[in-house]
């Protein structure tokens, strides 16, 4: 039995589309609008033309798509009369720091320019990882846009003093009415802050603290807390794991904050050693794509196979239901008893049970990676209290309500309950970085600073302390939720003050304030003699498993996944356009949210994603019916890996309250988020009429055919001694030359770079390592200013991304025919003047026999559950670029360490350069980007 592995990158692809090789043969696929820049050709005839409109117009229509012009905008420049004695022009200063928002948690170091923050970097010295949204939080910061400036009572402007005096007098008359008066937060996770809530509580009792997390964990903190005493989330060490077990947890993605850099620790091949993952899960998610096997079910028999599992590794009989993936979920039973200790499983379904499931196998193990000392605290949100503030809103219970920066109008899924309670406050604050929807709908609303213009600190996981500094001097009138609460409690002392005094008495134990907030952190021994045997109450898994299975006894028609996108998360930064421009992961798609739908499900309920020849892609609507809500022209987008019966849907989008026109994109999905509960039954799909455009960079990357840029290889063969790469794993690139197969690499047409001199430059990617999160991307955007084009821009392939992540699907063909056939070998003897692609070309045409309607058949069963590869792909600096010696004006350069270089004003636009590009690298400006108002997505 042989197989044949093909690489494809859309559903058109693997169909051996007209459209795709419309798209490979046709890079630029729309013709220059020269009409709109020199006016019709009647003009053009009848007008004297001089030398250089002439050479624009030939420019043109020799394709080429921007000119360098003589004349420069003019900019006028103040030169400082006395220099800051701490800044150095052109010398960036460093900041470590911490990014906390509620939802995303990072230890950061800073890049500031003349007092500007322009980059975020992983602290790596606290072991910090950033995502794309951290990343991008740079830039959320200049958002002139959403950004509150001064404080307001309703539309109109007020001054700081009128707005303390007035809500601290009804905070007083509330006070001696002893009226219920909520503060509501999302996750802070800093202990000065919950010293200065406490004082603010003690000063005020009738105030009572409710912690809200717009997508929530509460249910594993819940369990945590029945089962260790200890309301918080277990901690994980991935890179201790021999075999991980996850049931629907993306915990490279968003789960519990993401555990992306302990799990790829796990993953070195050098080190010869890797963990083993299985994924079951039904929507393909980024933890999917990177796992050793991914079994797709949906997410009901999710729960029974979570069941069955325990079944498996406890050697109990629990009553429970066979799913498909049984035999799968013995075998990997028999690898976690195996690991023992080494051993993990962990389940992304919200439920209390679930989760006391999961925790009770990880204690049968006594599993080394799950962690109930250090645990997490990222996540403190409590989904029954805050079901509870809503209706005591709603019956008038509650009298006063302060937010800081949350939004429960637009994510609670019972929004209108909420808003029409505010109305009937007495008191009604948001304290808020954004003027979103809650700030609007509040009496008073107060400018609270972002994250890079703060004090603060942050203990992200219990026993390390992160400290938060100002990067840059306040935007706008700003202050601080801690300055707020210390002010209307009527103390004197400002935050800053109370946080150097908080750690110094409980945190340094003597150590340095300076060193700490130097390097951004401290850790301290707060593990206690109490915590070594640590709280574990009796519980009863017979019961909790009865429980759980009551919760799909009624689950009927689709089932609906609702997840954090990589890119938007909960929502906050919707106004980013870097975000809104970096395409998903799995999809490749940018500036939507869409229902994802099995190849299966599209078929029967008729959904198509037609590929136009410009590489659009297009999409059905679909209205969405959860609990008697819908949610109306919903996107659909066919999902390889999509489990039958399930379908997908990204939260975080769909906001409009002052957001900029460009960015009001997708749809709400909170209003489907019943309880907290990321999973939903009993959908409706229907069908509706009309048309969705995508902006999706899936099929415009081709690589016409050069397929071998893309090698895979096990471990087994990486790290067998005895295999030659060269004519194993690892092949060269091999072409003929004198009627001979020998290396790509030593054939030249170039005389060789002198490399004697100086240093050389060079680029390397740790592929194993690499997620496809896209963190790199936001990066580079920030890095290197690379313009955002917009939806429109990005549908008909003029993406600006100077590094994009290539993801490849890809299924194996297996053909019986092969064993009584001559082998491939024995075909390339034969034809000996043949290429290796022309080999396996033909091998699989003339030798297997494999028609077109059966490959298509074969590769679309595989691809119910593709595997999936991630590949960097930016310039790679050849030596002997081919995009330098085609240049007509020389525009294109080798430099002396090895680079290629680029003389951007001595550009005339042909495009040699991206057509003779093997990696589809090189970008072309269309259009001056910055200085032109069809491109205002700068939120500075």
């Amino acid at each position: 039995m042989a197989s044949n592995k093909k690489y494809w990158q859309s559903v058109e692809e693997l169909k051996g589309s007209s459209v795709v090789e419309t798209l490979r043969n046709n890079e630029f696929v729309q013709d220059i609008p020269t009409d709109e820049f020199l006016g019709d050709k009647e003009t053009l005839e009848t007008s004297s033309t001089s030398r250089r409109d002439f050479l624009k117009y030939v420019g043109f229509t020799t394709a080429a798509a921007s000119l360098a012009a003589c004349e420069g905008p003019v900019r006028k420049s103040i030169p400082y009369v006395v220099q800051p004695n701490d800044i150095v022009v052109g010398v960036a200063d460093w900041y470590a720091t911490t990014i906390a928002d509620g939802f995303d948690f990072a230890n950061v170091l800073v890049k500031t320019r003349e007092g500007r923050p322009i980059l975020v970097m992983p602290n790596k010295l606290a072991s910090g990882e950033t995502n794309a949204r951290t990343q991008a939080s740079v830039l959320s910061l200049y958002d002139d846009q959403l950004r509150l400036k001064e404080p307001k009572k309703g539309a109109e402007q007020i001054s700081w003093a009128t707005a303390d005096k007035e809500i601290v007098a009804t905070l007083n008359e509330l006070k001696t009415a002893n009226e219920p008066v909520v503060l509501l937060t999302g996750t802070l996770a800093s202990p000065s802050t919950e010293k200065v809530i406490t004082a603010f509580t003690a000063a005020y009792p009738n105030v009572k603290h409710v912690v809200y997390d717009a997508i929530s964990e509460s249910a594993t903190a819940d369990a945590f807390e029945a089962m260790y005493g200890t309301r918080a989330l277990p901690n994980y060490d991935f890179s201790k794991a021999e075999v991980i077990a996850s049931i629907g947890a993306d915990f490279i993605g968003d789960w519990q904050g993401g555990y992306e850099k302990s799990y790829t620790d796990g993953r070195k091949a050098a080190s010869g050693k890797m963990s083993y993952h299985v994924q079951v899960e039904s929507n393909m998610s980024l933890a999917g794509a990177n796992a050793d096997k991914r079994l797709v079910v949906k997410p009901s028999d999710q729960v029974y196979a979570l069941v069955n599992l325990y079944n498996e590794v406890t050697g109990e009989s629990i009553p429970s239901k066979a799913t498909q993936i049984d035999a799968e979920i013995k075998k990997l039973a028999i690898s976690l008893k195996k690991a023992g200790s080494k051993g993990v499983v962990v389940t992304g379904l919200n439920d209390k049970n679930a989760q006391l499931i999961a925790f009770a196998i990880n204690e049968k193990l006594q599993s080394e990676i799950f962690d109930t000392k250090a645990v997490n605290l990222t996540r403190q949100g409590n989904d029954t209290q805050v079901a509870q503030l809503v209706a005591d809103i709603k019956a008038g219970v509650v009298k006063g309500l302060v937010t800081y920066n949350t939004n429960p109008l637009y994510t609670l899924a019972n929004a209108a309950d909420l808003a029409e309670g505010i109305k009937n406050l007495k008191l009604s604050v948001a304290i808020s970085t954004q003027n979103d929807a809650t700030a609007n709908a509040t009496q008073y609303t107060l400018p609270a600073p972002h994250n890079l213009e703060s004090w603060g600190d942050v203990t992200i996981t219990k026993g390390t302390y992160s400290l938060m500094q100002p990067t840059i001097s306040p935007l706008f009138n700003t202050r601080q939720l801690q300055d707020v609460l210390l002010k209307w409690s009527g103390s004197s002392v400002n935050y800053y003050d109370t946080l150097k005094e908080f750690w110094s008495t409980n945190v340094l134990g003597g150590a340095s304030w300076n060193q700490a907030l130097h390097d951004g952190f401290f850790k301290a021994n707060v593990i206690t003699s109490e915590d070594e045997e640590i709280f574990q109450s009796a519980v009863v898994i017979t019961n909790t498993v009865s429980e759980l299975l009551k919760t799909t006894s009624t689950a009927s028609g689709f089932e609906l996944n609702l997840f954090s996108s990589t890119a938007l998360g909960d929502g906050k930064q919707a106004n980013n356009p870097w975000l809104q421009e970096l395409p998903d992961p799995i999809t490749r798609a940018s500036w939507d949210n869409y229902l994802t739908v099995s190849m299966a499900d599209a078929r029967e309920l008729g959904f198509e994603n037609p590929v136009k020849d410009n590489g659009a892609i297009n999409g059905n609507y679909a209205t969405v019916t959860v609990n008697g809500v819908s949610v109306e022209k919903v996107p659909v987008m066919i999902q390889p890996g999509q489990a039958k019966g399930s379908v997908g849907l990204a939260l975080g989008y769909g906001r409009t309250q002052t957001l900029k026109e460009e960015m009001q994109v997708g749809l709400n999905a909170y209003p489907l988020y019943k309880n907290g509960n990321h999973i939903q039954y009993n959908v409706s799909i229907e069908k509706t009429s009309g048309w969705h455009k995508f902006a999706c960079t899936q099929v415009q990357s081709t690589l016409a055919g050069r397929n071998d840029i893309l090698k895979e290889a096990t471990l087994n063969q990486v790290s067998n001694k005895n295999l030659d790469p060269k004519h194993t794993w690892n092949k060269p690139s091999m072409v003929s030359y004198d009627h001979q197969e020998v290396e790509a690499k030593s054939i030249d047409l170039w005389a060789d770079h002198n490399r004697e001199v100086g240093h050389h430059f060079n680029l390397s990617i740790d592929l194993t390592s690499c997620t496809g999160c896209g963190a790199c991307v936001v990066a580079c955007h920030a890095e290197n200013n690379v313009p955002v084009v917009g939806k429109d821009e990005v549908r008909v392939g003029r993406d600006m991304h100077w590094l994009r992540i290539d993801r490849y699907y890809s299924s194996t063909v297996v053909d019986k025919q092969h064993d009584a056939s001559m082998t491939i070998e024995e075909f390339r003897a034969q034809n000996p003047r043949l290429s290796n692609k022309e080999v396996e070309r033909k091998y699989t045409e003339k030798v297997l026999e494999l028609s077109k309607g059966d490959l298509f058949d074969a590769l679309e069963n595989s691809a119910e559950n593709p595997e999936v590869a991630f590949q960097p792909m930016m310039c790679q600096h050849c030596n002997h670029a081919p995009c330098e010696t085609v240049c007509p004006v020389a525009a294109t350069s080798h430099g002396r360490q090895g680079q290629n270089q680029m003389a951007y004003n001595r550009c005339v636009g042909t495009r040699y350069c991206a057509n003779n590009c093997p990696y589809r690298v090189r970008r072309f400006n269309w259009f001056n980007y910055s200085e032109n108002s069809e491109f205002d997505f700068n939120i500075e």
